[in-house]
């Protein structure tokens, strides 16, 4: 008499049988368990180095945080897969308060005993640095667990796709889940493989009770995403065929439809968020930087060029990272790149260190250029080679331009001020103009041939959607898959596509080899000679469904094909909803910003050369009778208010300038990015480089013509003082 065991065990061996192509089930004990840590630590390097820093200064002491702070850093720490605790976190962040302090009242005292220079504002400063810095560093798993969410929640529609394509034919949750951990991308694929590591740990007993728990981490992020995969759970418990592959449909269908609605809505709630960090981060602090020249003056110098930067270089730019994260935060999921960038067979040359070393090169020259006021104005260098500190316009032929000094290094009681000088002015330009051009050559040498390669998949990708659709039917005839190929061939001669076929169908006819190694082989597959998600994953859809039957390999490849399409039409229209907001932060960015922070520049070289001007007329007695003058308009009384010497030297005005432009287009341009692409480090790497150099070269040449035309201006105007 036959047992329930026995039948179990017989059937069991023949569905095995079946899907002996397919054997990395992951409920194999240690399949997923043992590569689960070093596929993290691989996969996400920026996260280590935070809990590095975590391990060793967050474990100096012991911090009981409240319990509200505490779930929701723990939480954060769940989703991101860091392997910290909230302790860990709020004492790193606060060692990190105390060394800032302790760092910046060291680095003060020091200055104050060597020079006796007592400032309060830097002492207000590092402050407020620290404070920064704390809530920064604090708030750090918080957005580790949103770039975590953005890259995931970009491959949520692809992971759907793979659950139904797969449950159409093997009504097998546990199975299906496991084919789309093996072919999705990280960092999806590493939650997928979490899921059964929860598992086989003993943490669930069952696999449904593992991914309702994972699925808890988007009920606020994503409900699509939850009602696809309970959509699919349902789906088991349908007594006849057609209303079980009707479900799963319709759960590829309601994450499609929930995606496009919550972008539709974003894209009209982004753009005010956008215009105010534009407004706060750009525009209000470079106008500021207008009146820093005189009102430093004013105030007889309390404000100090060290302080501007501090100011303008390091708290503005974390405020502008503070508004932009907020924006990013908000952006719902299931939309963007899903590419991953480690996968690119050219992902080595984007590691690579050359970029930067060319670079260097080429910029090194054009930064020691714009030092040159900098050594001759805090360095022996110029007595050692025999000039002087500085030379008039007059000692150097210039007379027009007035009796100020071309560097504008004044000297004074013994001291050295400065330097205020046009000349200074235009050389100070070659640092920033360097510093981008630095990332500018390094971006591109780093990106433009995994871009090239990039954009060639996607043209593939355009043409291979007809070519699938075109296979599926074929095959849907009742023709081979093998034969299927080489039919194809014929009919897509001219497109991008005919090669692969031509590849397969000689891999096949030639070389007999079979379908699976005539795409997957390692050293002759055509899959690896077209590197495309798209590809790679339809085929290992091909092989594993055509085992099923070719009427089920038909119906698989023409979902995917109508899959692509849905979602190519959905991306379309996001992309014209997004276009707007795009392009008008970009030409902010690229344009506005720096046409702006030019003209800013070239006004406070004319105040400085007028007020330079004048003070040397008057010490050198050229302005003819002082007293008359000084009835007529006051002038010595208002050169008296406005002391050149207590002046900000425009030299570090427009550095500060300059390196804050440069840290705007890396932040403006990494958050444009993420809102129409999601976390997508290479484009984001190829973009800065491209609008550094838009908004460098533009930023340089109003600067210059600015500075040269208002100082020639200025230079008429005192003309008839003389």
């Amino acid at each position: 008499m036959v047992s329930t065991d026995d039948i179990l065990k017989k059937y069991g061996a023949k569905i095995d049988g079946q899907m002996k192509g397919y054997n990395k089930t992951p409920a194999v004990k240690g399949e997923f368990s043992q590569s689960y840590e070093t596929f993290r630590s691989e996969m996400m390097p920026e996260f280590t180095k935070y809990e590095k820093w975590c391990k060793s200064l967050g474990n100096v002491f012991k911090m009981n945080v409240g319990e509200k702070d505490k779930k929701k850093i723990e939480r954060n720490i769940y989703i991101s897969h860091l392997n910290i605790t909230a302790s860990e976190v709020v004492v790193f962040a606060t060692m990190l308060l105390l060394l800032t302090l302790f760092g910046g009242v060291l680095f003060f005292v020091g200055i104050w005993l060597l020079t006796g220079a007592f400032s309060i504002m830097f002492l207000f400063l590092v402050f407020i640095l620290s404070v920064f810095l704390f809530f920064y560093s604090v708030s750090t798993p918080d957005r580790l667990a949103m770039k975590w969410r953005l890259k995931a929640s970009s491959q949520m529609v692809p992971a759907i796709l793979y659950i139904v394509i797969y449950m159409k034919h093997t009504s097998n949750f546990e199975k299906a889940v496991a084919f789309a951990a093996e072919h999705l991308e990280p960092p999806l694929s590493l939650d997928f493989r979490k899921i059964f590591w929860d598992v086989e740990v003993g943490r669930f007993s069952t696999i449904k009770a593992s991914i309702d728990y994972y699925l808890e981490d988007w009920k606020d992020y994503s409900t699509e995403f939850i009602e696809s995969f309970h959509l699919i759970e349902s789906s088991l418990y349908e007594p006849e065929e057609a209303r079980r592959v009707g479900v799963l449909e319709k759960s590829l269908q309601v994450i499609l439809d929930g995606v496009y609605d919550k972008m539709l809505k974003y894209t009209h709630e982004v753009k005010s968020p956008l215009t105010n960090v534009y407004m706060l981060g750009i525009v209000l602090p470079t106008l500021a930087l207008a009146i820093l020249p005189l009102a430093s003056t004013m105030l007889g110098g309390a404000i100090k060029w060290y302080h501007v930067l501090m100011i303008f270089n390091v708290i503005i730019p974390f405020m502008v990272i503070y508004l932009t994260q907020n924006v990013m935060m908000q952006r719902p999921g299931g939309y963007g790149e899903s590419s991953l960038l480690e996968k690119n067979p050219l992902y080595g040359k984007y590691l690579s260190k050359k970029p930067y070393w060319k670079a260097l090169v080429f910029t090194i020259p054009l930064f020691l250029v714009g030092l040159i006021p900098f050594f001759w104005r805090y360095t022996h260098l110029p007595l050692t080679l025999g000039f002087a500190r500085d030379y008039s316009w007059i000692e150097l032929g210039l007379p027009f331009l007035g009796r100020s000094g071309a560097f504008g290094i004044i000297e004074q009681g013994g001291n050295l001020f400065g330097p205020f000088g046009a000349l200074s002015l235009i050389l100070s330009l070659f640092i920033p103009l360097s510093i981008a051009l630095f990332f500018v050559i390094a971006y591109k040498g780093k990106t433009e041939e995994i871009l090239t390669a990039r954009e060639k998949s996607k043209s593939l990708e355009k043409e291979f959607t007809s070519s699938l659709f075109q296979l599926g039917n074929r095959i849907g005839d009742g023709i081979p898959a093998e034969i299927a190929f080489a039919k194809i061939a014929d009919s897509t001669k001219g497109t991008a596509t005919e090669g692969f076929f031509r590849l397969v169908n000689g891999n096949i006819q030639q070389l007999g080899m079979s379908l699976e190694r005539s795409l997957f082989d390692p050293k002759r597959g055509a899959v690896i000679f077209y590197p495309s998600q798209l590809v790679a994953t339809s085929m290992r859809i091909l092989v594993e469904s055509v085992k099923k039957g070719l009427k089920v390999a038909a119906r698989s490849l023409m979902s995917i094909s109508d899959y692509v399409k849905n979602i190519k039409k959905i991306n379309e229209r996001l992309n014209d909803l997004l276009a707007d907001i795009i392009s008008d932060m970009k030409s902010n960015m690229t344009f506005l910003a720096p046409l702006l922070s030019g003209i800013i520049v070239g006004l406070s070289g004319m105040i400085t050369t007028i007020l330079g001007s004048l003070s040397a007329m008057f010490a050198s007695g050229a302005a003819g009778d002082s007293a008359a003058i000084s009835d007529a308009g006051g002038v010595q009384g208002i050169l008296s208010i406005f002391d050149i010497t207590q002046m900000i030297p425009t030299y570090w005005l427009q550095i500060v300038v300059g390196i804050y432009l440069v840290q705007i287009v890396f932040i403006l341009t990494s958050t444009l990015v993420t809102i129409k692409s999601g976390r997508d480090l290479l484009q984001s790497t190829a973009e800065t480089g491209r609008n550094l150099k838009r908004t460098i070269v533009l930023y340089t040449i109003i600067a210059f013509v600015s500075v040269v035309l208002l100082t020639l201006i200025a230079s008429v105007a005192l003309s008839g003082l003389t």
